[in-house]
């Protein structure tokens, strides 16, 4: 067996100087200019402000340098002679050479403490390398008599054992980094011989890398049986039941990992955040393909939530509509549930109306498009989905425009399927204040007339452009815009309340016609309101109207809707025309 016959402990020390950028000590420097007054070398090392060598010439005593009579440059830090071999201001670094700590078999040792404390220095971590050159030993660093770093080495006699290799990667020489902030610390030694020395180290080292990788088979597992764990709580097995009753098309239900949609939404920072709901907060993603999603994350779940999620999970995969968001898939394995669906990519409805801005004027015709294509959906939602599908909260801020700015109905978590819910009544009545049916609140029965009642505020929105509740209204204009609407066209003044790119855009009739249509959605009986098909007609009607130039009476008013046609020709009107004459 060979000892060790001698370690080496080798520091190339650069020390960090706090940064001295006060305007005083400046114009210091600028003072200290003149040779004459402060030498500015020591032998071939600059001695630049703050640093000095007279009295006077430094910024305090702990940056004095003491020129000797050999021309030699030596800082004193803490009673430690230190020689300097170059200064730089600019990057606030001194660089000093330090003793070499040597160790050998005959118990010969130096081994200082070398300590920075309450000096203007540290150890810099970029530029220095903590660097043990010999075998068998293992070289640390202690700070507060704890380990902060260290290097193990062991024999190759076939090497030579020099720590200026250029490659000391852990045989007959180690090196390691130093920590940040170092100010104080000491080196000890510990030599391993050959043989037994060197197979124990082994064998702790194998001992560790084993215990390392029991230690991540046990997370995986862990993490599966707590993956398995929440995508049981989630729902997991109900969504399971639900897709083998055929309820659901499976084709179209993908299931995500955690860790995909971790990865796609920055681990859901801040920053990736869409917006918050009344079921959850929407992130934006992008899958490692490139596609952009956006990841609603449910809020904590009870088993009636639950339910609730998995429900919207069963009704969006069923749906297959231009103007209805479109679900691409859901993740069970989370603490809360997550949907993926299709990204909307300019916001919503609410947005464009209450947030205008001036690069996109939101138009009479954009208006009546979003209303027809909103009408649409639900109608087909109501009527000519496999399963008739009562939305629930019909809201603009539910409804998503897309890059041509086409209407994208969202939000599906209250929803309800009429096969699931035949008699429509709830113990907990959901909604919006502001868009909530008063017969749906009163008797808690929803039907597809509660939908209706809720679109006809929307209607209303793009008509006037304010908020369905505001308190910037006084109580005497109600703070509920249907009230405020209704209230209106009662004291003949329905065109004060529209807003000013309504009046001068839109046609008088068809403006009328949408005003009176938005007044029988909102009737308080939900059987005068019209159903959700026959309002699309409507609007439909009006668009075609428009664009043929012909009255709109031409186009609508199918029997189904109980209006006398005249009755939108004699909506009160305070002004004679609402088209733009003015140069």
């Amino acid at each position: 067996m060979t000892a060790i016959q001698l370690v080496l402990v080798y520091f190339q020390v650069m020390l960090l100087l706090w940064s001295f950028d006060d305007p005083s000590l400046i114009a210091e420097a600028q003072a200290m200019e003149n040779p004459g007054i402060c030498p500015g070398v020591c032998g071939n090392v600059s001695i630049p402000y703050p640093f000095g060598m007279r009295e006077g010439c430094y910024h305090d005593e702990s940056l004095k340098i003491l020129c000797n009579s050999s021309e030699i440059p030596l800082l004193s830090i803490n009673g430690t002679d230190l020689v300097v071999t170059d200064i730089s201001v600019g990057d606030s670094t001194i660089t000093v050479n330090f003793p070499i700590v040597f160790a050998n078999c005959d118990g010969k040792e130096r081994n200082t403490v070398f300590d920075l404390e309450g000096s203007p220095f540290v150890f810099s971590s970029d530029l220095n390398n903590f660097i043990a050159s010999g075998c068998d030993n293992l070289a640390l660093l202690i700070q507060n008599q704890s380990a902060v770093g260290g290097c193990m080495s062991i024999c190759d006699h076939e090497r030579s054992n020099n720590y200026l290799l250029s490659s000391c990667s852990g045989i007959n020489c180690c090196q390691t980094s130093i920590p940040s902030y170092l100010k104080v610390y000491n080196v000890t030694f510990e030599g391993v011989n050959d043989g037994k020395g060197i197979g124990v180290g082994f064998g702790v080292l194998f001992l560790l890398i084993g215990l390392w990788q029991l230690y991540k088979v046990f997370k995986r597992r862990r993490n599966e049986r707590l993956r398995e764990r929440y995508f049981k709580r989630n729902g997991g097995l109900l969504l399971q039941e639900q897709l083998s009753s055929g309820e659901v098309h499976v084709e179209k239900v993908k299931l995500f990992a955690s860790k995909e949609l971790d990865n796609a939404t920055d681990h859901y920072s801040v920053n990736r955040m869409l917006g918050q709901g009344g079921q959850g907060t929407v992130y934006k993603g992008m899958l490692a393909d490139g596609k952009i999603i956006a990841v609603k994350k449910s809020k904590i779940l009870d088993e009636g939530n639950l339910r609730q999620f998995i429900n919207e999970v069963v009704i969006l995969s069923q749906i297959n509509h231009r103007n209805v968001v479109k679900l691409l898939g859901c993740c069970l394995e989370t603490e809360v549930p997550l949907l993926v669906y299709e990204f909307i990519p300019n916001g919503t409805l609410s947005q464009l109306l209450h947030s205008p801005s001036d690069e996109l004027p939101f138009t009479w015709d954009m208006r009546l498009r979003i209303a027809t294509e909103v009408a649409g959906a639900l109608s087909y939602l109501h009527s000519a989905a496999s399963i008739p599908i009562y939305h629930r909260d019909i809201k603009s801020t539910n409804i998503l425009l897309d890059d041509k700015y086409r209407a994208k109905v969202a939000d599906f978590g209250t929803s309800k399927s009429v096969t699931i819910d035949q008699t429509h009544v709830t113990t907990l009545v959901q909604g919006t204040f502001g868009y909530l049916d008063p017969e749906y609140f009163q008797s808690s029965k929803f039907t597809d007339k509660s939908d209706v009642y809720s679109f006809g505020v929307v209607l209303v929105e793009l008509l006037t452009a304010q908020k369905a509740v505001s308190f910037c209204r006084s109580e005497d204009e109600a703070r509920s815009l249907v009230t405020y609407f209704l209230m209106s066209i009662e004291d003949n003044r329905l065109s004060g309340i529209l807003d000013p790119q309504v009046k001068v855009q839109g046609r008088k009739e068809d403006i009328m016609m949408v005003a009176v249509l938005a007044k029988s959605c909102l009737s308080m009986k939900g059987k005068e309101r019209p159903a959700m098909k026959e309002v699309a007609m409507v609007l439909e009607g009006i668009r075609n109207s428009h664009e043929c130039q012909k009255s709109p009476k031409d186009f609508i008013i199918p029997q189904e809707i109980d209006y006398d046609a005249n009755d939108f020709m004699e909506v009160p009107w305070d002004l004679v025309s609402v088209t733009a004459d003015s140069d």
